[in-house]
């Protein structure tokens, strides 16, 4: 049974704590009707490339074309709702084929998610690589000031009262700080870690509210449109290369053999 949960996308953490259940329709509303009960209020931060990674080397490219802000509603149920979806990235210069994949998805984002789908940046910068066989320096782009937007963001929502639940999606034990924070100063606030396929963080796990796996389920559930419009009628289509049905198995075999070939 907690098998068929976790593939669904919900563990037995958050079974245990009835916070999640597994479909979620409607859109966010900010006001509730008078008479009635406040929804609890819930925004997602989305670690961009923690999500990315954990798709790609668990084989599931074909997920990748993602609608965001759909796949953190999916995680809600009824008493909930989804004020807005923080996502956290930084656009690719090099190799162009990827760049053009990247800055397509992005552009869909930005025209099918709207408002309801904020976009916060971080940068490359090169560092000093050296070959352990022939001391020869290279240098290689590390992404840079991701984990710091996340927990600067999670930090100011919490201040200023705008969630009753954060949904950090990302399995990055560099968030922990920020999560042991919330939850001393705002007690009464929770901390839900949702960790990408093939990524965990035991640290993560031990000081969030609850925590969960993203499953294919949810995955597959929330789907940007196979056409997105731009204004100027330009058509904006899922990558052909990101319908590939990869297997998690490839990509580990891919990354090990690529690690057989490198200077050791």
């Amino acid at each position: 049974m907690e098998n068929a949960l976790l593939a669904e996308g919900v563990g037995p953490e958050m079974r245990s704590l009835g916070l999640f259940k597994h479909e979620y329709s409607g859109e966010s509303r900010i006001m509730s009707m008078p008479g009635l009960p406040r929804k609890i209020r819930a925004i997602a931060y989305i670690d961009g490339y923690n999500l990315y990674y954990g798709l790609r080397d668990a084989g599931f490219r074909r997920f990748l074309w993602l609608d965001l802000p759909s796949l953190a509603r999916s995680f809600l149920r009824e008493s909930q709702e989804l004020i807005v979806t923080k996502y956290f990235t930084t656009r690719i210069s090099t190799p162009e084929e990827k760049r053009r994949r990247q800055s397509d998805y992005l552009e869909a984002l930005q025209i099918h998610c709207g408002t309801s789908l904020r976009f916060y940046w971080g940068h490359y910068q090169l560092e000093d690589v050296i070959c352990r066989s022939c001391d020869a320096v290279d240098q290689i782009p590390t992404e840079k000031k991701t984990d710091v937007n996340i927990a600067v963001e999670m930090m100011t929502d919490a201040f200023c009262d705008a969630f009753d639940t954060a949904i950090l999606i990302s399995a990055d034990s560099d968030l922990v700080p920020a999560v042991q924070a919330i939850r001393r100063l705002f007690p009464q606030r929770s901390v839900v870690a949702a960790f990408p396929p093939e990524r965990h963080s035991a640290e993560l796990a031990k000081y969030a509210n609850a925590v969960f796996t993203v499953g294919r389920t949810k995955l597959a559930g929330s789907q940007l449109p196979e056409v997105i419009i731009k204004p100027n009628m330009v058509e904006l289509r899922r990558p052909s290369k990101w319908k590939e049905a990869t297997t998690g198995f490839g990509s580990a075999l891919e990354n090990a053999l690529k690690k057989s070939q490198s200077p050791s």
